[in-house]
C-alpha cells in the first residue's frame, strides 16, 4: 500500500473520533465535517514521515480549525447560543430527519449542547478537550495559545460554567426546585390539570416576550388556572439551571427556542418568563442540572 492510499485509511479509521471532537465543539454538523475535512486537506500537505502520533496530529489539527471557526463567530458578533442551535453530526452524503436529529442530539445531552454554545471559545476548546476526551494539558496548551496551568484554568472556568459551579447537589434550594419542577413538567406532559393548578402559586404570571408570543411558543397568561391551561400538554420543555434557579429550556432536535426563567414562592412556581429574544437570550446564564 503508498503512503498515500495509507494515510487514507487511517484518516477514514479516525474520522468518528474527529467528528465527535467538532461537533462537541461546534454544535453544528456541517462545520463538524467542514473542520474534519480541513484536517485531511492539512494531512495531505504535511510531511507525514514526520508525524509519530497520527491521532494525536489530527486531534490537535482538527480542534485548531474548530477555535478558529469559534473566534470567526465571536468575532462576527453571532449569537453564542446559536440561532440554528447544534445540528446532528453526520457524513455531507447524509441529513438526518428531525427525529433521528432528536436522538442524536439526546444521546451526547441538549442541554450539554446548549451550555457549551455560552462558553468562550478557548474555554469550550479546553473543556472539550479535557473533560470529554483526556487529553492533556500539556496537549491542550499549543492548541489554545497559552501555558499548560492557562490551559487548566480556562478548562476550569469551563467546567465551573457548565456545573453552575458546582451547584444543584449540595444547594437544598436547588434541590427543592428541581422537585418542583419536575412535577411541573410531569403534570403539563400528562395534562394532569388539577396537579399543574397545585404547584401553581394563584397569583402566578406567565410572560412572553414578543418573539415567544410571534412564534406561538407562549402567550401571556395571569392566575393558577389561566396560566395552567396555557401550559397543559406542552411537551419538549427540559430543565436547566437559569441564572442559577432551576428553570426550563426547549430545544427541538437540540436548536434552542425558549428559556422559561421560574420564580419560586413557598413550594410553587409564582413567575414564568418565557424568553426568546435572541439578544435576551446571550445575557443568561445556563448550566447543565446535575441528576
Amino acid at each position: 500500500m503508498d503512503e498515500k492510499k495509507w494515510l487514507a485509511a487511517q484518516f477514514e479509521a479516525n474520522r468518528p473520533h474527529l467528528r465527535a471532537v467538532a461537533y462537541r465543539m461546534l454544535g453544528s454538523a456541517n462545520e463538524a465535517e467542514d473542520a474534519v475535512q480541513e484536517g485531511w486537506l492539512r494531512l495531505n500537505r504535511t510531511d507525514a514521515s514526520g508525524i509519530d502520533n497520527l491521532g494525536g496530529w489530527l486531534t490537535t489539527t482538527v480542534a485548531r480549525v474548530c477555535l478558529d471557526i469559534l473566534r470567526s463567530r465571536r468575532s462576527r458578533r453571532e449569537d453564542p447560543l446559536d440561532a440554528r442551535g447544534p445540528e446532528p453530526a453526520a457524513g455531507p452524503e447524509a441529513r438526518l430527519d428531525p427525529e433521528h436529529e432528536a436522538i442524536l442530539a439526546d444521546s451526547v445531552g441538549v442541554a450539554l449542547l446548549v451550555v457549551l454554545q455560552t462558553l468562550a471559545p478557548a474555554e469550550r476548546v479546553a473543556f472539550v478537550l479535557h473533560d470529554m476526551f483526556d487529553l492533556s494539558f500539556d496537549e491542550i496548551a499549543p492548541i489554545v495559545g497559552r501555558s499548560s496551568t492557562a490551559a487548566r484554568q480556562l478548562a476550569s472556568r469551563g467546567r465551573r460554567r457548565v456545573q453552575g459551579r458546582a451547584q444543584a447537589a449540595s444547594d437544598p434550594d436547588v434541590a427543592s426546585q428541581r422537585r418542583i419542577v419536575d412535577a411541573f413538567l410531569a403534570a403539563t406532559r400528562n395534562g394532569d390539570f388539577e396537579a399543574l393548578v397545585a404547584l401553581l402559586d394563584p397569583d402566578v404570571a406567565l410572560r412572553a416576550d414578543p418573539t415567544a408570543r410571534q412564534a406561538g411558543a407562549a402567550r401571556d397568561a395571569h392566575g393558577a388556572a389561566a396560566v395552567a391551561t396555557a401550559l397543559l400538554g406542552r411537551r419538549g420543555a427540559q430543565p436547566v439551571l437559569v441564572d442559577g434557579a432551576v428553570g426550563l429550556f426547549v430545544a427541538p432536535g437540540g436548536r434552542l427556542r425558549v428559556v422559561l426563567r421560574l420564580a419560586f414562592r413557598e413550594g410553587r412556581i409564582a413567575g414564568i418568563d418565557a424568553i426568546a429574544d435572541p439578544e435576551h437570550l446571550r445575557q443568561i446564564t445556563l448550566a447543565v442540572l446535575r441528576d
